[in-house]
């Protein structure tokens, strides 16, 4: 377990919900701003940024290798500048982004994607930092990070196992104490048949440390069932509304969609509960509507019981259904009328 300003983090608590905004603000501060407020208002958990220029990430180069020649992509044709340099949050909003989150009470973080934005974001003694999958492999990075003292989160698009104990040992390493990695799937949007949650466990046991999900896939169902695997924190993009475009609306959540995803993870959560094999609480008065035996036909004194005259029916008043071999051949003693609970007292 770990905590996060009051959040605790852990098998033993409901996910956080954390509400991405990357590029969805659409060069729009007021939007941001918007999205901040109203993720606050659907009952997520946090808000997280993503701190990088064009320049920081890639080179301003007409060469094939900085373009996106994937014909199935959301940015097929574009320049990998110009596609970061219209989705990049300007970092002159952060500050005011920061302030209206820990107004609302959310947790608030960005995604550092190299070192200059690592020291940007140090000014803002943020709770947590995040590295992003694409960056998952750049041990340097990681370093850097976990060097903050700070919690850390590591995204697992794209890794595989030695570089996932990479990751986690460069982490650790360099002072990193309170680690969460996330099952994530780069793709955008992701295949329901590609997040393999059932990694999730693993990935807890593996590494000893908190486990929760990147989610990409449509809608809120493998986020709901990644709860059930025990994932710990659960990040998925969001919007306003998709209608409005954007570099990474497709994917996204709308506002109805985080308010159900919070009540829904919230219930799935508490449906998980613990081993249990005694009746509940809420079941005891239930306990009548069980079946025993009954007389199902007026009986004569001196007659014997048999199954033209007892039925095992609800409800539970009589003896248990479990004796009803042992009861027949058995006489009453004594007149018993149509819809009598059986009693050993009635027969011998």
């Amino acid at each position: 377990m770990l905590k996060i300003k009051n959040n605790k983090i852990g098998l033993g608590y409901k996910p956080i919900i954390i509400a991405e905004i990357s590029g969805n603000h659409n060069g729009s501060l007021k939007r941001a701003i918007q999205i901040v407020r109203k993720a606050a208002s659907c009952g997520a958990d946090g808000i997280k940024l993503q701190t990088y220029t064009a320049d920081t990430m890639t080179l301003n180069s007409k060469k094939r290798d900085f373009f996106i020649n994937d014909k199935k992509s959301l940015w097929y044709g574009k320049s990998l500048y110009n596609l970061y340099k219209s989705a990049h949050t300007p970092w002159k909003w952060h500050k005011v982004l920061f302030k209206e989150s820990k107004k609302l009470g959310l947790i608030y973080f960005s995604t550092s994607f190299d070192e200059t934005s690592l020291k940007f974001l140090k000014q803002f003694n943020l709770p947590i930092h995040k590295v992003a999958s694409f960056e998952n492999t750049d041990l340097r990075l990681i370093k850097l990070v976990a060097q903050t003292k700070k919690p850390m989160i590591i995204s697992l698009g794209m890794a595989n196992y030695k570089e996932i104990k990479e990751a986690v040992l460069t982490a650790k390493k360099n002072g990193c104490k309170k680690l969460i990695l996330l099952k994530c799937t780069s793709a955008y949007p992701a295949k329901y048949e590609e997040a393999n949650l059932a990694t999730i466990p693993f990935l807890r046991k593996s590494f000893k440390c908190e486990v929760g999900l990147s989610d990409h896939t449509l809608g809120i169902s493998t986020a709901l069932a990644a709860t059930v695997f025990g994932a710990s924190v659960i990040e998925k993009h969001f919007t306003l509304d998709r209608k409005s475009g954007g570099p990474d609306a497709k994917f996204s959540l709308e506002p109805p969609e985080l308010k159900n995803l919070v009540n829904e993870v919230d219930n799935v959560w508490k449906s998980i509960g613990k081993i249990n094999l005694q009746i509940t609480k809420d079941e005891k008065k239930n306990l009548k509507f069980r079946r025993s035996i009954y007389a199902s036909e007026n009986i004569k004194k001196g007659d014997k019981l048999s199954k033209n005259n007892i039925r095992i029916i609800r409800p539970s008043y009589g003896i248990k259904s479990k004796y009803y071999d042992d009861i027949i051949g058995k006489k009453a003693i004594k007149k018993i009328s149509k819809g009598t609970a059986l009693q050993f007292s009635l027969f011998k």
